[in-house]
Formats: C-alpha cells, sequence, structure tokens
C-alpha cells in the first residue's frame, strides 16, 4: 500500500528514502485518482500553500493525505503523547501545543492560534471534534486573516442552537418531528394534543431520563392512562411532574444527508448514508446508500437538506441528519456543520474527494459539480474498528500498545483510514479508533462479502477490539436482509454480545487446525539443522507420521487421529468425520489461510502456550483449544481443577480509565447495587456499583487517579 509505506518512510532521511517516498507519493497519487474519478476541479485554480490540520489521528491523515495529492504543504499540531503518530510523520511540519489532556492541547485555541502564526498557515482544517463547531475559533482565525475550512460562524451558531435550527428548518419547509414543547395540563389535553398530533406518541416527563417518566400511547386510551403513570412516576422520581409530548417514531432508522455547498449560492447533497447500527448513541457500521431509501425519498431527503442549508448561508461540506420511520416519513433531527465521519463511503459511491472540495469552497471557488453528476455507483459500507472490548456493554475502552498491526489493503477494494501503525499507543486520553475500515462492490452483497474478508484477514494484536461484534453483525440475518433500526443491537443481542455462537461444524473446523498446529510443532521439534534425526527406522526416514490427540473446547473433548503426508493432514475424528487439511502455512503466520475438505478458512493464530492451549480467531471470534496426545489427556483427569474466585467483594476497573468519583468511605455501609464510583475512559463516564450489601474494608483509589483494567479500586466485607 503506497500510503501506508509513504508514512512508514516520512521519518527517514537521506537519498534513498526522499528517491522512494517520490515514488510512494505517485503511486498514492494515482490511486487517489482512481478512487476520486468525479472530483471536479479546474487544475489552473489557485491553492492554498500551507494548510494546518488542527485535529490529530486518523481524520488528520486524511486532510492531510488530500493535500499532499494537490501539492499544498501540511502542519500538523500534536500533543507531547502524540509527538511520534503516524500524522505527525506524514505531515511537512509538526507543532506541539501542550500535554496530552485535550483540554492543554486539542481544546488549547491559543496553542493552535500560535501555531497557525508560527507556520504561516493560510489555512485551518479542523477535522470533526476538538474545535470543528466553535465560533469563537473560527471567528479568532477570521481576524487573523486565515481560512477556516469549514461553514461560517452564522451557520455554525444557527445549526448549534437546538431550538434555533428547527424554527429555520421549519420554515425552510423541512420535516421536523411534530410535537407540543409547552406543558401538557392533564390527561385531556394530552389526548386532544396527541390527535392533534397522529399516533404513536412519545409522553414523557420534562425533567425525565434514564427512560422513567416517559410511556408510548397507540391510541386515545394509552395516552390517558401513559399520562397519569408518566406524571407520578416523574413527580417521584424526579419532584417534577411537567410533560410533553410528541411524535413516536416507529421503528427509527437513523439516515443522514451529506451535503456540499460554496459561497456563490450553489447547493448540492451527495446521497444518504445509513447510520442506525448505533451503541450508547454512538454509530459502529454504516453503509451508502441505504437499502431502505428509494430515489423518490433520496431526491426528497435531500431537496430539504439543501433547502435547509441554502436557508442558512451554508458554505461548506456538512450532514443533514433524519429519523426515518417504518413508513418512509423523514423528520429532521439536527445538522452537523462539519467533515462527517463516515464521509469516506460517500466517497466511494459518488468518487467526491470531499475534503478536497472543502479545501476548494475555501479558497472562494464555485463548485463546478452539479447535482446531475451524483449519482449512486456501487455500494460501500464501514465498519468502526476501535479499542474496546465487544462483550462488555457492546465496546468499553481498551488501551495498549499495537505489538502487532497488519491493515487488510492487500484485498481489492478495502479503503482503511487509520491514524496508527504497527508500535501505536492507544491512550486513555483520546478516542479508541483504529481504524475506519471500508469496504465497496457493485452491490451491497458484494461490499459486505469483501467486509468479512477484510475483517478475517485484520491482524491486531496488543488490544482488545470489537471485530468479533462486527463481524458478527455483517453476517446476521437481519442485517443482511437491511432489516435495521436505531434499536438493532438490544434486539439482536438482548443478553449483550456473547461471540460467535459456533455451530458443530465450526468446532470441527477450530478442532482440527488446533490439532494440525500441535501435529506441526511437534514435527518442527523433531528437525533441527534442516535434518530429521528422530524418525530414522531400519536406516530410512520416516515420510508419514500419525498422532493420537484429544482437543478440549466448549466443553467437549473430541478425539482424533491426526495422519501427515507430504502435502497434508487428515484429521479423522472418532464417531464423526474425517478433514483434508491443506499444509499451506507455517507457524509463524499470523493470519491462516486454511483449505478444509477443498474449501478456504481463514484463520488467525492469536497464541499458542506451553500447556498445549492454540488460541485461534474463527468467524471473528477468539476460541481457545486445549490440544493434547491421547496419554497426556488421560493424566490430566488426575489434575485438580483450580476453583473460580469470589469476585462479588471487590469493585474492578472494567477498563482503564480516569476515577472522577468515589462515593464511599473505610467502614461506610452499602447496599447491593449501590453506586461506589464513576470511571471516566475516553469521554465515556461509568458508574460502578457493588454485587452484594457489605461494609466499605478498602479503598484503594482516589478521584483523580487512573486505573487499569481489572484493578480493585474498592473492597467489601460481606455483612454477617
Amino acid at each position: 500500500c503506497p500510503a501506508a509505506m509513504l508514512s512508514l518512510l516520512s521519518a527517514h532521511r537521506g537519498p534513498a528514502a526522499v528517491a522512494m517516498r517520490t515514488l510512494c507519493s505517485h503511486s498514492a497519487a494515482r490511486q487517489a485518482e482512481a478512487i476520486y474519478w468525479n472530483d471536479k476541479h479546474d487544475s489552473n485554480e489557485s491553492r492554498f500553500e500551507k494548510i494546518l490540520i488542527a485535529n490529530r489521528g486518523e481524520i488528520a491523515c486524511r486532510v492531510i493525505n488530500s493535500c499532499k495529492r494537490l501539492g499544498i504543504k501540511s502542519v500538523a499540531v500534536h500533543s507531547e503523547i502524540d509527538a511520534s503518530s503516524k500524522f505527525v510523520q506524514l505531515a511537512d511540519e509538526a507543532v506541539c501545543i501542550g500535554p496530552a489532556p485535550t483540554s492543554k492541547s486539542y481544546l488549547n485555541m491559543e496553542a493552535i492560534l500560535q501555531a497557525v502564526k508560527q507556520t504561516g498557515a493560510q489555512a485551518v482544517h479542523p477535522g470533526y471534534g476538538f474545535l470543528s463547531e466553535n465560533t469563537v475559533f473560527a471567528k479568532r482565525l477570521e481576524d487573523l486573516d486565515v481560512v477556516f475550512l469549514g461553514p461560517n460562524s452564522k451557520a455554525i451558531r444557527a445549526m448549534g442552537d437546538k431550538i434555533e435550527s428547527k424554527r429555520i428548518a421549519n420554515k425552510a419547509k423541512v420535516n421536523c418531528i411534530p410535537g407540543f414543547d409547552g406543558e401538557v395540563k392533564d390527561a385531556d389535553e394530552a389526548v386532544k394534543i396527541a390527535n392533534d398530533i397522529g399516533y404513536p406518541v412519545m409522553i414523557k416527563a420534562s425533567a425525565g431520563g434514564g427512560g422513567k417518566g416517559m410511556r408510548i400511547a397507540w391510541n386515545d386510551k394509552q395516552a390517558r392512562e401513559g399520562y397519569r403513570l408518566s406524571q407520578e412516576e416523574a413527580k417521584s422520581s424526579f419532584g417534577d411532574d411537567r410533560m410533553l409530548i410528541e411524535k413516536f417514531i416507529d421503528k427509527p432508522r437513523h439516515i443522514e444527508v451529506q451535503v456540499l455547498c460554496d459561497r456563490h449560492g450553489n447547493a448540492l447533497y451527495l446521497n444518504e448514508r445509513e447510520c442506525s447500527i448505533q451503541r450508547r448513541n454512538q454509530k459502529v457500521i454504516e453503509e451508502a446508500p441505504s437499502v431502505y431509501i428509494d430515489p423518490d425519498t433520496r431526491k426528497a431527503m435531500g431537496a430539504q437538506a439543501t433547502a435547509l442549508a441554502k436557508a442558512v448561508g451554508y458554505d461548506s461540506a456538512g450532514t443533514v441528519e433524519f429519523l426515518v420511520d417504518s413508513k418512509k416519513n423523514f423528520y429532521f433531527l439536527e445538522m452537523n456543520t462539519r467533515l462527517q465521519v463516515e464521509h469516506p463511503i460517500t466517497e466511494c459511491i459518488t468518487g467526491v474527494d470531499i475534503v478536497h472540495q472543502m479545501i476548494r469552497v475555501g479558497k472562494g471557488h464555485p463548485l463546478l459539480l452539479t447535482q446531475k453528476d451524483i449519482g449512486v455507483k456501487g455500494w460501500a459500507v464501514e465498519c468502526r474498528v476501535y479499542a474496546e472490548d465487544p462483550y462488555k456493554a457492546f465496546g468499553l475502552p481498551s488501551i495498549g500498545r499495537l505489538t502487532t498491526y497488519s491493515e487488510p489493503t492487500a484485498l481489492e477494494n478495502v479503503r482503511c483510514d487509520s491514524g496508527i501503525q504497527e508500535g501505536s499507543e492507544i491512550s486513555i486520553y483520546y478516542d479508541p479508533m483504529i481504524c475506519k475500515l471500508v469496504t465497496y462492490g457493485k452491490d451491497r452483497q458484494s461490499a459486505l462479502n469483501t467486509m468479512v474478508n477484510a475483517l478475517d484477514n485484520y491482524v491486531i494484536r496488543g488490544v482488545t477490539h470489537n471485530i468479533p461484534l462486527l463481524r458478527d453483525i455483517v453476517t446476521e440475518n437481519r442485517f443482511v436482509s437491511g432489516d435495521i433500526t436505531t434499536n438493532y443491537l438490544p434486539e439482536v443481542y438482548p443478553d449483550g454480545f456473547r461471540g460467535k455462537q459456533f455451530s458443530d461444524r465450526d468446532r470441527l473446523n477450530i478442532a482440527a487446525v488446533s490439532a494440525v498446529v500441535f501435529a506441526k510443532n511437534d514435527l518442527r521439534n523433531k528437525t533441527y539443522l534442516k535434518k530429521d534425526r528422530s524418525n530414522i527406522v531400519a536406516g530410512e526416514a520416516k515420510k508419514s507420521f500419525d498422532w493420537d490427540i484429544v482437543a478440549s473446547l466448549d466443553g467437549k473433548d473430541l478425539l482424533c487421529r491426526v495422519s501427515y503426508k507430504e502435502g497434508g493432514f487428515t484429521v479423522a475424528f472418532e464417531g464423526s468425520e474425517t478433514l483434508q487439511i491443506k499444509d499451506n502455512f507455517s507457524l509463524s503466520d499470523k493470519v491462516i489461510p486454511a483449505v478444509i475438505n477443498g474449501e478456504s478458512v481463514c484463520m488467525q493464530m492469536m497464541a499458542r502456550s506451553f500447556d498445549e492451549r492454540v488460541t485461534l480467531q474463527y468467524l471473528g471470534t477468539k476460541c481457545t483449544t486445549i490440544v493434547r496426545t491421547a496419554r497426556a489427556y488421560d493424566l490430566s483427569k488426575f489434575m485438580p481443577v483450580r476453583s473460580d474466585k469470589d469476585t462479588s467483594t471487590t469493585i474492578k476497573a472494567p477498563m482503564p480509565g480516569l476515577v472522577k468519583s468515589v462515593g464511599v468511605t473505610v467502614g461506610q455501609t452499602v447496599a447491593e447495587g449501590q453506586e461506589i464510583c464513576v470511571l471516566e475512559a475516553m469521554k465515556m463516564q461509568n458508574s460502578l456499583s457493588c454485587a452484594i450489601a457489605g461494609k466499605v474494608k478498602a479503598v484503594h483509589f482516589k478521584a483523580g487517579e487512573t486505573v487499569n483494567e481489572e484493578d480493585v479500586i474498592v473492597e467489601l466485607e460481606p455483612l454477617a
């Protein structure tokens, strides 16, 4: 991958490195031209000479790559902890703006403005997050005669105010969620308002939260009863019984429209993106276009999105977000006045370099694209690969160093937008995103098939990641059929994600490959100096070998005979099938392209331990198999079994993070389920409660201190 090679070479100096960087730059440019086949511009138009990127990670890399393609010098600003990051290496210049905490670095407006002055940057691209929607920052840049590569501050301010944005949307005749924002006096008025809005409606407490004081009503009877129950619940929970009513969106989908506007009154839409797969209101998987939206609905949504943009005087790339119900009625949610995280999938199906167009517009050039130029070519899917544990609330952050890292960019129609490389550190200070993995195909199924292959070949070691969840979703029946809503995850995984549920065939495949790994290791142990000296019989070297093996996984013991002849292995399971496995991988391979009975099966070698445990990743999920000879298995029955440790008396950190507060002291009596402390990790706050009633024995951390995963924060003593 030329772009990846370029990032590795960027830190090196000397004629050879310069020549190689030039070669890789040209190759990367050719790749970009193939991707951005519809990126209309005048090659002779004026350009910025230098752009500063006020962001970090993958989005900084993304903007820098467009700058390189256009021959524009780039400046990276970075925190102390990011000094050796990929985006810093890619940039032409880099300026340190402070310590790791965002408040002292990427939100440190004064330091960034000083970097702008110091480097002579003519424009600043804010990426997303941090200062990307900060009107004060945009105005300060304007005062310095530096271009803010985003919309004007008036548009940012208008769309950032929820009340004002709804007022502007209504005036622009954009569909908004019908509702009554005033206080509902009694049950009779609740019924009247519900009929005016149209059922179903959501009756909810003005001061509500956590799902309390909230009811859905589908008719007059439910409206009366729901009003009474919600009001009583609100009064007891919040001490405030004021009630609101708004339209309930049945089976909601989160669908957004990408808009692109200039300073000459032109506005167009680049189709929609389906963003309904979410956890904790954060997107996990996106795709473009949406399987749910037909051409007429797309046109109507696009027309309203551009009407809103024009009404507010918008002049950059932005995203108008909608909720879409089960009857394809769509309602305005908000407008994101910045480059969206998931913009690559729009680029894939339209051929437009959105970052380039933002730069052109910032320079004052009109859009050369028209709405007729924007079609839908193929299908694109994006999976957000995070350093998260998907088995904990669909993803609690993980930190650590990427000891081994290999993106699946060798596969066709795969795009990886990442800001890390092998050796990079995932810290507690920033978002845990590893990569935006994008796949493209002529249709949705082609894109999904490529995504499955890409996830299977994506090698990440050193941190826990969410590939098991992503891999399971993109092959799950409801998702594949397109039957999704914003409630998809809790509906499909009501008890949380538990990993791939392996079939008997899956277990045989895992056991067979694990047994072959055992056999290959045994063969290697008997060979040295490229000669086999342990299997000499009557002066002739043996050409075949056999092992009687027991493979134990998922509580089942599978007895098999493994036989080797040059070119492959035969694994015969007692009372079951016989599998032929091609000898086409080595024990050092991270990805195992296994061929089982002529069928390709992709696995990853995660670990091999001294106690005969083989851990493979198969269908996205890790599985550990204990592989022993039949003799070792018989003897293992005499080994004592280790009992599980009682952890109910300890409150452990489920992830690395910062202790925000500790609500108990030594000697205090606590009730079962009582909140003990609050832990913050990567912009998320998590309340930790106790599993039993007891007395606080010890408090090991206080507010402001950092903890690692599994650190004991508080110890309890059970009540007598």
